[in-house]
């Protein structure tokens, strides 16, 4: 098996038991990595399916994937293309790029086609953070959706003005015009082959907890092979469309699949406003505010997880006794 099709684990994030991973073709053939668990608790409640944000890979997520199994979930993953263990888009393999979020809208149908409807329980639920609940937006206004619930960790609905230096109709014009005269696939500035969330713990925008952000650092510089550099111009210009189309005053409206926003009130990568503007306008959703919480919630302290777990578990039906 090729190495990115496997998982990798160290000592302090160890792949949890009985894993089935492998990968499956995007529609242009692309191979795209997946790994899927089976419940470790009764009663069974279908599959809980899990979407990363931008540069993230599913070893991020081993903690999270045994709370879930532990709540009587089945839970498939994938990584997107570009990152992780998937196919990467250019020849640089360290450049995050995507031309158009539409080409995740056709991977992710791939993943619930080949790995998740074949193997795994119904119903779905899509638990989804940063680009990858901008991504699960994008699925939600579907008539015909493949989820009867999601829930969205610090959705990727605007970038925090600390996140970009410059306005943002200037940053914009800047992927906007940068794309069309070619530049597409070229860093965006200051951008480089360097995974930029893999530094100090200090001042970090990421998580308040020590150990999860030195496990994850850890983690990065062993597993080198699955983390990228910073975006290209061309995928800052997908990012944008994507928010503006996700943004637009009718959208909310639109959503079909009843949905949980969680707001982190500390993040610094995402805009927390901009997330409960949406949530007031849907007709099927609510946010729930952490206030202390920076963008990665799921990799929060124990009190801030805490706190996510009770809302996840309400919301669901999901009895209280898990541990």
């Amino acid at each position: 098996m090729d190495q990115t099709a496997e998982l990798f684990a160290l000592a302090r994030n160890p792949v949890p038991s009985g894993a089935m991973v492998g990968m499956f073709a995007g529609p242009d053939g692309a191979p795209l990595r997946f790994a899927r668990w089976a419940p470790t608790r009764t009663p069974h409640r279908g599959t809980v399916c899990v979407f990363t944000g931008r540069s993230e890979y599913i070893e991020r997520y081993f903690e999270t994937i045994t709370d879930l199994r532990r709540r009587g979930f089945t839970v498939a993953a994938m990584d997107w293309r570009g990152q992780g263990g998937s196919a990467r888009a250019l020849d640089n393999p360290r450049k995050g790029h995507i031309a158009d979020f539409s080409i995740y809208d056709h991977d992710l149908a791939a993943f619930m086609e080949q790995v998740v409807l074949p193997h795994c329980p119904a119903p779905y639920v899509a638990l989804g953070h940063s680009m990858g609940g901008n991504i699960l937006l994008r699925e939600a206004v579907r008539s015909d959706s493949w989820f009867e619930r999601m829930i969205l960790s610090a959705p990727m609905l605007e970038f925090h003005p600390d996140r970009v230096a410059v306005p943002d109709a200037v940053a914009r014009g800047y992927a906007l015009v940068g794309s069309l005269l070619g530049f597409g696939h070229a860093y965006v500035r200051g951008g480089s082959d360097h995974f930029d969330e893999g530094g100090v713990y200090d001042g970090n925008g990421l998580t308040s907890d020590r150990e999860r952000f030195e496990r994850n650092r850890a983690l990065a510089q062993a597993a080198n092979h699955l983390t990228i550099g910073s975006p290209t111009i061309g995928w800052l210009r997908a990012a944008y469309r994507s928010m503006a189309l996700v943004n637009h005053a009718s959208y909310p409206a639109r959503v079909r699949v009843p949905m949980l926003l969680f707001v982190a009130g500390a993040d610094t990568i995402v805009l927390p406003r901009a997330i409960e503007d949406f949530a007031t306008r849907l007709k099927v959703g609510r946010d729930v505010m952490l206030s202390t919480a920076r963008h990665e919630i799921l990799q929060e302290s124990d009190e801030i997880r805490a706190r996510f777990w009770a809302a996840f578990d309400a919301y669901l039906g999901v009895e209280a006794r898990v541990g």
